[in-house]
């Protein structure tokens, strides 16, 4: 049987985005959507198990891939997400969620050899706890905060701190979070000492995404990387695409700050246009060539 580098798991969704300026765009979207094109491009095998209703398997094709490197995990529901953004930069927005999909059980997980499983959540609820344990029965466990942050509360997105932290970040071999999710997780909006505090209770390697930079934490030195974006279109998808890219970098012989420039280069890359990163990873190495000689 096939190994896999990495398994990203997670629900995708329908989405409607609209700008600050009332302009309104529907599209595909969920952490694992962006998340595996990222990692693919950086050249690791990827294996990805996506959460949608049968009647929404058309979401598949956004994939591009092998029928064999993906799976439907069947939901009653697909979900549907709203976002309405307030600045330009796409930092201010209003989310809410009129649909979530079923939790993802261990039963449903592919039979599938995997060094990592990743668990790229949107919403509280979509992976219970019995599936961290399998998972890391399995292999490597990554998984980014905001599928145990960010809760539906009937159709509004609020965000509340991991209850279950203190028994599950110790099962982590890589926790993804932005600077907002780290502060409610951590209670200090410094992200060195964010990233610091997460590693003493248990997660063994950090990545924290900021609209300026991103920096990563293995235990020993704080490293960080400038986001060079020179337009934000691409801005949805952000923290997804950086965490796809460096576990693919990661699980491929990168260290760790070879593999958050790398992350970086491609997320900032990956923002000038919208949707999913479509660019090679030859297109990366050029940006990086170009913008972070």
């Amino acid at each position: 049987m096939e190994t896999y580098d990495l398994m990203i798991l997670g629900p995708a969704t329908r989405d409607v985005n609209i700008d600050y300026t009332g302009a309104e765009d529907r599209s595909v979207g969920g952490a694992v959507t962006f998340c595996t094109p990222a990692a693919r491009a950086a050249g690791a095998r990827v294996f990805a198990a996506v959460k949608i209703a049968e009647g929404d398997k058309d979401i598949l094709d956004v994939f591009n891939m092998p029928g064999e490197d993906i799976a439907l995990l069947p939901s009653e529901k697909t979900t549907l997400m709203r976002n309405e953004y307030f600045t330009p930069d796409r930092e201010r927005r209003k989310a809410e969620c009129p649909a979530q999909s079923d939790p993802i059980l261990p039963g449903e997980v592919p039979d599938v050899k995997c060094r990592m499983y990743h668990l790229a959540g949107l919403l509280y609820g979509d992976f219970p706890g019995e599936l961290l344990v399998e998972l890391k029965r399995r292999g490597m466990l990554a998984a980014d905060a905001q599928g145990f942050l960010r809760h539906n509360e009937n159709g509004s997105l609020v965000f509340h701190d991991w209850a279950e932290k203190l028994q599950y970040l110790p099962m982590l071999d890589f926790l993804k979070t932005d600077a907002a999710e780290a502060e409610i997780l951590t209670g200090t909006t410094d992200r060195v000492a964010a990233a610091r505090q997460l590693h003493d209770w248990g997660a063994r390697e950090i990545l924290i995404s900021h609209n300026t930079e991103m920096l990563a934490f293995d235990g020993e030195k704080i490293y960080t990387c400038p986001v060079k974006a020179r337009n934000l279109s691409g801005r949805t998808g952000r923290g997804d695409t950086t965490t796809g890219s460096y576990l693919a970098m990661r699980l491929t012989g990168a260290s760790v700050p070879e593999a958050l420039r790398y992350a970086t280069a491609c997320v900032s890359l990956k923002m000038e246009t919208p949707g999913v990163f479509r660019g090679t990873k030859a297109d990366v190495l050029a940006y990086l060539d170009e913008f972070y000689a």
